[in-house]
């Protein structure tokens, strides 16, 4: 089916909204080369068949090489007193750099949006604090305490551009093909269990980590209980949030590896952890021992970009594979995708510019992350063992 001519059906099918499935598309260019939105924008609007028309949205990573150097927040405000009051909060904390509306066009079938703005900001310089741990309480504190106002993404040289409606009418609004990124990642549809608004929709961002996610996690409570401890907020109350906050825990706070990191929050079944060698038994029984809380439970599939300390996209499944990922890789080995279907590589082929783009396509094994680093390429494909060419010291195995 054509989305653009969405609006031509019949109008009983243009009410429905169906509450399962996502679209879930990205990709990264190895070489860094930034790359318009219009590409991730064709991946997404393909997999129409999995959206409700309640929620869409894009991050792009590499869209202000001018202001790199400084956070970038996305915001949504109600109206103008949240944003004067969130404003004149920043100012107490640190420095704007600049503040302005995010630019948007006019799209017939969203109704009464939010205002959409952007800071770029210096936090204060404070002892035994860092910059991320500064802006991660910002983060916190606006989303839990300040009423009409949310922040969309708040990491560097990155942003998320998200809210209530098709997948086409969202890049529309966002004008996403005026934006150009080395790193995409998109989302079709609303999360499962949240009310309709615009923060709600994917991605779900914090600092420079995004997800984009296709699934339910039923281990919703325990996760945002173990987030909880380390102080983070999960106020949105979805389980693509808690994604994203372990995430930064596992992999910015602890410093784990994201193979590591990965194993963490998809670990193998203890039946199959009982046939390896003893030196995989031991390190993946530690890893689930000390993790035991940070582990997702439910039919999951997700990709997950983040960009310290080097731009990197993740994809990973659940250990059954409950929600399909798909991978490719161009002739060149430039550039790697990720998408909930074939469909979204099928529908870049049909580009005279993409004609003979795909080297390989392939089916990542559940649980298994694929793994892809600016200026390092492929590192780890998602067809490997567990722990397969991972040096063991690295977690005290």
């Amino acid at each position: 089916m054509n989305w653009e001519n969405y609006t031509s059906l019949p109008e009983i099918f243009q009410n429905q909204r169906i509450f399962d499935g996502c679209g879930i598309s990205g990709f990264l260019n190895i070489d860094g080369k930034r790359e318009s939105g219009k590409k991730v924008r064709d991946m997404l609007c393909i997999l129409h068949d999995r959206e409700n028309g309640l929620g869409a949205g894009y991050a792009g990573y590499g869209i202000y090489p001018d202001y790199k150097d400084y956070y970038a927040f996305h915001f949504l405000f109600d109206d103008e007193k949240s944003k004067e009051n969130v404003l004149s909060h920043l100012e107490k904390m640190g420095y704007i750099i600049l503040s302005e509306a995010i630019p948007t066009k006019i799209v017939p079938n969203l109704d009464n949006p939010p205002i959409i703005w952007r800071v770029f900001y210096e936090p204060k310089k404070l002892k035994n604090t860092s910059d991320d741990e500064q802006i991660i309480s910002l983060v916190m504190n606006i989303n839990a305490n300040f009423d009409g106002a949310f922040v969309m993404s708040s990491g560097k040289n990155m942003g998320v551009f998200k809210g209530n409606g098709w997948s086409h009418e969202i890049a529309d609004y966002y004008k996403i093909e005026d934006y150009k990124a080395y790193m995409w990642l998109a989302h079709s549809r609303f999360p499962t269990n949240t009310p309709g608004w615009w923060g709600g929709a994917h991605p779900f961002n914090l600092l420079g980590t995004s997800v984009v996610h296709n699934g339910e996690i039923t281990s919703y409570g325990t996760n945002k209980r173990y987030l909880e401890s380390f102080g983070y907020k999960c106020t949105l109350f979805t389980d693509t949030e808690v994604i994203a906050y372990l995430f930064d825990l596992l992999v910015r706070r602890h410093k784990l590896p994201i193979s590591i990191a990965s194993l963490a929050l998809a670990p193998p079944l203890f039946n199959d952890i009982e046939r390896m060698s003893s030196d995989f038994k031991i390190t993946l029984k530690n890893i689930r021992a000390t993790y035991r809380s940070a582990m997702l439970n439910g039919p999951f599939s997700i990709v997950v970009g983040q960009n310290s300390p080097k731009p990197t996209m993740i994809g990973l499944s659940d250990r059954k594979k409950l929600r399909p990922l798909v991978a490719a890789i161009s002739n060149d080995e430039n550039c790697i995708y990720l998408s909930s279907e074939e469909a979204s590589f099928q529908r870049l082929m049909l580009n005279e510019e993409f004609k003979n783009e795909f080297k390989e396509i392939w089916h990542p094994k559940s649980g298994t992350a694929i793994i892809a680093r600016l200026g390092d390429g492929l590192i780890r494909k998602g067809l490997e063992k567990p722990l397969e060419k991972i040096k063991l010291s690295i977690v005290g195995g």
